[in-house]
């Protein structure tokens, strides 16, 4: 892979290496095994990595059964970027949507009777059928059906619609990214729960095409719950699903790296205040960076004081509050900086590694919330050698 880093924007931008991105789908299949098909979690623009590009670049992996996203609108700009395989809404999709997801063929989550009718009714006016994929509650509390013989006749009464075809079945696990046995005892229970109630839906004379309920955690350390179809979300992207998950598990490798670059560079005496609030005062004579990205990138503000960035492969800490648009360090102790030089948000910079859950560590943020936050400010580059 080569790209002129004349190229580049100057500013800020997220570089996403798409070709580690398939190295980790191989991971991620080799994990899983043949039997379960792969569903790649694109919500949220893909955990903050560009959706569109990303779910563009899987479209043509034949190891990659399809996608799944929270909302409606985010399945139809996958459409718009000419996504045609198989969308599941995990989420909750209101009346007004119904005419797109039929249209669009997408598979919406359903788990109640007003919902299966209204997108039953749709797609006889539209003389096609919708595909569903029921939602059972078996411990987040979040949505989905009760996971018990209470719930068989909303079920039949969903599956007996016209033009609705019981596509899937799926819960979700709120405890697989822990490791204590108490927490392997919830996931344990909780898989119990959903094939018990599967069983029952079975015996009721409804059955599903697919039974999933394995998160990125659970493709990681619960192989048992794989089924017939798992939804790898955060480990795509290279991103551990916990402290106690780590992505060296099944060797996936992040595939963001951001960078800047060095825009001013000041001497500032003893005493001089840095930033709003003077929260950071100088002892002595420091030699001080600006660097042009801020809150409004999604920068997290919490980093200040306390975070770091990579110059010329070394840590170069931050000094003063982070503002909107742009921030400061101190690299009075890095030799031969100039401006214009590269800055290293998150990524490697010769032995130095400054990762997302560092930053989420430093910030008081989680890695997943972090790379969700960054802003369309933030030009993403999408790099491959097949380019």
């Amino acid at each position: 892979m080569s790209i002129d880093k004349k190229d580049l924007p100057g500013r800020v931008y997220a570089a996403v290496n798409l070709d580690i991105l398939s190295e980790n789908i191989r991971a991620i299949r080799s994990t899983a095994g043949e039997r379960s098909k792969l569903i790649a979690v694109v919500k949220a623009d893909a955990y903050g990595h560009g959706a569109g590009s990303i779910a563009t670049w899987l479209e043509r992996d034949s190891s990659v059964g399809g996608f799944a996203v929270a909302t409606v609108e985010e399945a139809l700009e996958l459409r718009k970027y000419g996504v045609r395989k198989p969308i599941i809404l995990l989420g909750y999709t209101f009346p007004d949507s119904y005419e797109a997801i039929v249209r669009e063929e997408l598979r919406p989550a359903v788990f109640k009777a007003d919902q299966a009718r209204g997108l039953s009714d749709e797609a006889l006016r539209q003389g096609k059928r919708v595909k569903l994929h029921l939602a059972v509650d078996t411990g987040m509390s979040r949505i989905g059906v009760k996971p018990g013989k209470e719930s068989l006749p909303l079920v039949q009464g969903i599956a007996s619609l016209p033009n609705v075809e019981m596509e899937g079945v799926f819960t979700h696990f709120y405890r697989a990214d822990e490791t204590a046995e108490e927490s392997v005892g919830v996931t344990g229970e909780q898989f119990r729960r959903f094939t018990d109630f599967i069983s029952i839906c079975e015996e009721g004379g409804v059955s599903f095409g697919y039974c999933h309920c394995a998160n990125s955690a659970a493709i990681m350390v619960h192989p048992s719950t794989h089924m017939d179809m798992v939804r790898a979300g955060i480990i795509l992207y290279g991103l551990s699903p916990s402290g106690e998950v780590g992505i060296e598990r099944i060797g996936v490798r992040p595939i963001l790296e951001m960078k800047s670059h060095i825009v001013y560079i000041k001497y500032i005496d003893p005493g001089t205040e840095v930033s709003y609030g003077g929260t950071y005062t100088a002892r002595e004579v420091r030699r001080v960076a600006t660097i042009p990205v801020g809150y409004g990138d999604g920068y997290p503000r919490s980093l200040s004081n306390k975070g770091w960035v990579l110059i010329h492969g070394k840590r170069s800490p931050i000094i003063g509050r982070i503002c909107m648009d742009q921030f400061m360090v101190d690299v009075t102790d890095i030799p031969d900086v100039s401006e214009y030089d590269e800055v290293t948000l998150i990524g490697r910079d010769g032995k130095e590694t400054l990762s997302m859950e560092m930053l989420g560590d430093l910030s008081g943020r989680f890695n997943y919330e972090l790379a969700c936050c960054f802003t369309n400010r933030v030009p993403r580059v999408y790099l491959s050698s097949s380019f």
